[in-house]
């Protein structure tokens, strides 16, 4: 991490030779807040957009033309008093060189793929805005998956590169050689290994000379791995309008970010909501991204970090502020919070009551999707409805529909659906690359159906009641259970199974999996059993997807086809049987 802490000093030396190139006409002529953040209005699609050019290189301007105040646009700091401040102009000069570094010496080029997996560490950024520079599509992924994941997600979308750590450098390697298309792996560590590139010495070494393509607002820019009840994840391909809707007068309202803001939001590096949350939205309104390494959960140490430095806004997921609350701490008067956001799983009213009371803050709930990004929300000083997850936000049309793509009327449960005819709206994903049927099986008539149930108010807020699909939602972490339980058929004791959400205190919910025994195991110590089958999972897939309760019954409920009453198991769990 020296490297990281230097590399101010080089960016002085390499300044003089970089130059910055002023921000277009359509930007500098716009403003929404602060030192005239760019923008567009909601509707507006222009033919070209890079977050690079149009908002990182136009922020270092600002910077240099001393239109922005001293915050750093990157602050990370980790539990052993490391820290890395980097301005726009650093981060600017670092991504151009992580450009070359990926074109240059590794011969990748616009369009190819490149996995991304990576913990909270500053060259995850680096990564991100050095692909949309050069048009490499970069995939991002959790850190906790293991060889079995890695390699599904490398064969299917036929990676050319991947960059990681030396803790999943040994997975990697050991499917390598069925990943015909990997040509280039970038190790990020201070310890080289044999087969990989140092990613650290090459960026040290690299010119911080690079021209940014000309990407045109629907060209390829990223693909998200999302989960579903059945196969495996599928690829959600986003364009360049990702990150143009940043830019839209609606979404802005949301957090209603300004350049003095320090935004912290605790989303894993695999998911959506970390690009946007930690990448896209502060930054598009110049402020800074704030990030604590977190290599495990800890709410003592967000309690004490909220307590220590000035951040004013945090996004995560209820089961944070669950944790949060659960804390012993005489006071979370935190002095310099001002607005907190949640999102990705149900958040109970008397948990956003009991926040506002212990906090003083007010806790606002988003709603969105791998597919779509943050789709509805209750933006910043609107009216707070507890337990709804907010109105819809322009440019998205989000209905209330029926399986034809009928829109119903207010407080009838449905299909939470986006319009995207006669036009699809920027920011709704692409497609699942390669996958035309699954692609076609989400299109509802004039809707893109999110397969999540919900009702909709005569005032616009949405209620959230469940998914359609199955698909668990554990603190944030979308879960199929089809990964589930193909790891648990790879245990000799397991007959069948069928997972499905469970309630919970702490996480809302949690995996729970109805095991049927095969007959060699059916006398075997029940508690020792769950605990092995628990660690099984744990060791052939991520470890966040582990079945935190097991419950083995002698049969499975079944339709008449033989397909599994997952909806039978999962009313059993919530009570509603």
């Amino acid at each position: 991490m020296r490297w990281l802490m230097k590399f101010r000093v080089l960016w002085d030396i390499h300044r003089s030779r970089c130059g910055f190139y002023p921000a277009p006409q359509y930007l500098r002529c716009q403003s929404l807040s602060g030192a005239g953040a760019p923008r567009w209005n909601d509707c507006d699609t222009p033919e070209e957009f890079n977050f690079a050019s149009d908002v990182l290189d136009y922020w270092t301007q600002m910077e240099k033309e001393g239109k922005r105040g001293p915050n750093p646009a990157l602050w990370w700091v980790n539990n052993q008093g490391d820290e890395v401040k980097w301005s726009f102009r650093e981060m600017t000069d670092l991504t151009r060189r992580a450009a070359n570094v990926f074109t240059q010496t590794c011969g990748l080029q616009e369009g190819d793929h490149l996995a991304l997996i990576l913990p909270r560490v500053p060259e995850w950024w680096l990564v991100i805005v050095a692909c949309i520079r050069t048009g490499i599509v970069f995939m991002p992924g959790t850190t906790q998956m293991k060889a079995k994941d890695i390699l599904y997600r490398l064969q299917v979308s036929k990676a050319k590169g991947i960059v990681t750590t030396d803790t999943l450098a040994p997975e990697v390697d050991s499917v390598a050689s069925e990943c015909p298309a990997l040509k280039t792996k970038l190790l990020v560590s201070d310890h080289s290994r044999k087969g990989w590139l140092d990613f650290r010495s090459l960026m040290r070494s690299e010119s911080p000379v690079h021209t940014c393509i000309k990407s045109k607002t629907l060209d390829p820019m990223a693909i998200f791995f999302t989960s579903g009840t059945t196969g495996f994840p599928k690829m959600a391909k986003h364009s360049h309008g990702l990150a143009l809707r940043s830019f839209f007068p609606s979404c802005r309202k949301l957090l209603q970010l300004k350049t003095s803001d320090v935004l912290w939001c605790l989303s894993d590096t695999g998911w959506i909501l970390a690009v946007g949350g930690s990448l896209l939205e502060p930054w598009t309104a110049g402020s800074t991204v704030f990030v604590h390494h977190l290599p495990q959960f800890d709410p003592k140490v967000i309690v004490q970090t909220l307590f220590k430095y000035p951040i004013t806004q945090c996004f995560a997921a209820p089961s944070v502020f669950r944790m949060i609350l659960q804390q012993n701490s005489t006071s979370l008067r935190f002095p310099t919070l001002e607005h907190c956001c949640t999102g990705g799983e149900a958040l109970l009213p008397e948990e956003q009551e009991l926040w506002r009371r212990q906090t003083g803050v007010l806790l606002y709930q988003a709603y969105g999707q791998s597919e779509t990004g943050i789709s509805c929300g209750t933006l910043r000083g609107m009216k707070i409805k507890p337990g709804s997850m907010g109105k819809a936000i322009p440019p998205y049309d989000v209905q209330i529909i029926d399986d034809k793509g009928n829109i119903l009327p207010p407080n009838t449960e449905g299909n939470i659906g986006i319009r995207i005819k006669p036009t699809r709206p920027i920011g709704v994903f692409v497609c699942y690359e390669n996958n035309p049927v699954k692609t076609a099986e989400v299109e509802c008539g004039d809707f893109y159906s999110s397969g999540d149930r919900a009702t909709v108010d005569a005032e616009g807020y949405f209620w959230f009641l469940g998914r359609a699909d199955d698909v668990i939602n554990a603190s944030g972490y979308r879960i199929g259970p089809a990964e589930v339980e193909n790891a648990l058929a790879e245990h000799p004791a397991v007959a069948e199974s069928a997972v499905v959400s469970s309630p919970d205190p702490i996480r809302g919910e949690v995996v729970k999996a109805f095991i049927v025994l095969t007959p060699n195991f059916l006398s075997h110590d029940r508690d020792q059993l769950t605990k092995e089958l628990q660690q099984h999972v744990k060791s052939v897939t991520a470890p966040y997807k582990y079945p935190r309760k097991v419950e083995f019954v002698s049969e499975l409920p079944k339709t008449i086809t033989g397909k599994i009453k997952r909806s039978e198991l999962r009313k059993k769990e919530f009570g509603q049987m």
